[in-house]
Parts: C-alpha cells; sequence; structure tokens
C-alpha cells in the first residue's frame, strides 16, 4: 500500500464526569380544629373521642381524634389528642406531630405546646394522652365563651434517597428571564404608553401588558382599542401603589416585597385589581395569602371582599374564624365588620346562620 492510500488513524477523546447526592427534606402542613360548645363535648365518657374533618398535608388525607375526658381510665383528668392516618398508607409515613393550644391571633401558645417524636404512620394514630390536664383548660383564658382552638402542625420526613447529580459539560443556569423585563420595566426603555395615577405617572410597553392581561389586550388592540389611542391613559379608583404593584407582578411573575404591618391591605387591594384585569394566577395567589393573614383585624374586610369577587377558599376561611364566639365578638367591634354589615347584608346572615345552627 502506498503512503496515498495509506488509512487515516484518528483519537476520539471524551470526558466522563459524575456526582451524586443524598437527598432529605421535610413537608410540612397544619390543621386547626376548633372545639365550639366544650362544655358539652366534656359530656362524653371516658375512652370516647370525636374525629375532625379530613384534611391534606403532604398528598395524604389525615384527622385528628380529640378525647375531651381522656383516651383511658388512668387519663380521666386529661385531654387526650392524636393525628391518625385519614386511609390506611400502603407505606409507612415518617412524621412528627406538634399540637398547641392558640390564642386569638391563631398564634401556638408555647407553654400548651407538645411535639411528639419520630413516628411511622401507617393506621395507627400517634399523640398526646395527657395533651391537657383539663382543670387547666378551664381556667385558661384560652377559653372562651366555651370554645378553644387546638393547632396540630405535620411534619412528613421525606425518604432519604440518592439522586444521580451528574454535572453537564456546560453549565446553563436558571432561567432569568423575569430580570430582564423587571429591568425593562425599572430603565422605561421602550415604553409606549403612560398611566395617569391619582396625579402619579406611570410608563409600561402595551405589548408587555397586553400579553399578560386580557383586559389590556383589548384595550390595546382588541375591541377597546379606539378608547387606548392616547399616549396616557387614566386609572380610575386605584392607589399608584397597587398600580406599581400590579406593574411588577406583569413584569415578573412575583409579587414585590411588602412591609408587615401594611401586607393583608395591600393583598387585599392586589385582588381587586386581579379581577379588574382578568390575572387569574395573580387573584388566586392573593386568594392564597389572604387566607393566612385572617384575623380579628383583617377578617370581616376580607370576607366581603371575598363575597364581591367571587373568592369561595377565601370566604370559608373567614366563615371558620368567625364561627368561633369569641372571634366574633371581637370582630364586631371593628370599623371593618360595619363595612361588611353595610356592603354584604346577605353574607352577613349566611355566617349567622351557621353559627345559630352548629
Amino acid at each position: 500500500m502506498s503512503a496515498a492510500e495509506a488509512p487515516i488513524s484518528r483519537v476520539y477523546r471524551s470526558r466522563s464526569r459524575s456526582a451524586s447526592a443524598i437527598v432529605a427534606g421535610t413537608v410540612t402542613g397544619h390543621h386547626l380544629l376548633n372545639i365550639e360548645g366544650y362544655s358539652h363535648t366534656k359530656e362524653l365518657p371516658t375512652g370516647q373521642y370525636i374525629k375532625s374533618r379530613p384534611f391534606m398535608v403532604g398528598g395524604r388525607l389525615w384527622r385528628i381524634k380529640y378525647y375531651p375526658n381522656g383516651d383511658r381510665p388512668a387519663k380521666a383528668d386529661y385531654v387526650s389528642i392524636y393525628l391518625i392516618p385519614g386511609e390506611s398508607f400502603a407505606q409507612p409515613v415518617k412524621a412528627r406531630v406538634r399540637f398547641g393550644l392558640v390564642d386569638l391571633a391563631r398564634k401556638p401558645v408555647p407553654s400548651q405546646t407538645l411535639t411528639t417524636e419520630l413516628h411511622s404512620f401507617t393506621a395507627n394514630g400517634f399523640g398526646f394522652a395527657d395533651f391537657m390536664e383539663r382543670k387547666e383548660l378551664d381556667m385558661s383564658e384560652h377559653l372562651v365563651n366555651d370554645c378553644f382552638t387546638i393547632r396540630c402542625d405535620v411534619i412528613i420526613y421525606k425518604e432519604v434517597r440518592t439522586e444521580d447529580r451528574s454535572s453537564p459539560l456546560v453549565m446553563v443556569p436558571p432561567s432569568d428571564l423575569h430580570v430582564h423585563f423587571g429591568d425593562l420595566l425599572a430603565t422605561k426603555d421602550g415604553a409606549d404608553v403612560t398611566f395617569q395615577v391619582a396625579g402619579e405617572m406611570i410608563t409600561a410597553h402595551r405589548c408587555v401588558l397586553a400579553a399578560r392581561s386580557p383586559v389590556f389586550k383589548a384595550q390595546f388592540f382588541g375591541s377597546m382599542k379606539e378608547g387606548a389611542k392616547s399616549h396616557c391613559i387614566q386609572i380610575e379608583d386605584m392607589m399608584p401603589e397597587v398600580f406599581k404593584n400590579l406593574m411588577h407582578f406583569i413584569y415578573t411573575d412575583s409579587l414585590p416585597e411588602m412591609k408587615e404591618q401594611e401586607e393583608a391591605v395591600m393583598v387585599q387591594h392586589m385582588l381587586e385589581a386581579a379581577d379588574r384585569y382578568d390575572m387569574q394566577r395573580l387573584k388566586l395567589i392573593c386568594e392564597d395569602k389572604l387566607c393566612t393573614l385572617i384575623n380579628v383585624s383583617t377578617a370581616a374586610t376580607t370576607l366581603a371582599l371575598a363575597e364581591q369577587h367571587s373568592c369561595d377558599v377565601l370566604k370559608q376561611a373567614c366563615m371558620d374564624f368567625l364561627k368561633c364566639p369569641v372571634a366574633l365578638d371581637a370582630v364586631m367591634e371593628t370599623d371593618g365588620f360595619d363595612h361588611l354589615s353595610k356592603i354584604c347584608p346577605a353574607v352577613l346572615k349566611e355566617l349567622m346562620s351557621k353559627i345559630v345552627a352548629r
């Protein structure tokens, strides 16, 4: 074979890299068990219990067993409390349970809160036979109008597992689209529309707003566009800060940081804005957030808002809070209750009927 005909030899080099990780973590959730008519529950004999409604934590159903006179004769002077599976689990679920008497703000009272050891749940429950001495509960400031509440926190421990964490040859960072759009809003580069909100001028980009809101899309490019040809659009009945927060969500798909003392009121306004501009994801985010912010000062206004904007989950959460007599008495002293009675008399009647029927 001549030199011209000699085969060409190539050497290919490849790189191999691998990594793994041991992964562990927890899933948490809580349930509030309201005991209304406590003195009547004490008529049950020792060993008899009342079950809560089922609730979901970690993708599984759970219930609480409440024994007003203890679960056995030796514990007859105590309230016994247990977490039980709402259905038999095919595989054991490892979890800790924390039970606590709560105050009017629905915060656990540290001196009356107990946490279990780690337990594997299958079909049987786990908790405390001596959760609280009954005479101590009878004298507690948190037992008001024959009503008290127990909070049950469930901390589920995920199964420890090993995952492949092989590194790719090229490390691709996570999406930063929201950062670029946020910068676009902040710099106002290419902005082509201005809103006047209570005298304050706020600029934005029509195409971005239209992509995020069906109302803005109709206003700029659809049936309403004749009325939106002006480069300056007047926004009625909205505070500038609320409109700015709405713009922040439109560009970044997230709520801005809010001061804790102003959070509930601002999220209420944001829910109204979300409904006004048909932004369903933002509306659901606000509804979920408000469910965690219900207290004496916010319950009435939040209930009115839920009724006006068809937020059924939020409405039920407010109703559950107000069904406790001590909470209702406190809420009735607020300006928000006067507001509720004036604009939503029907929902007030509905609340009263639920209280009378219990």
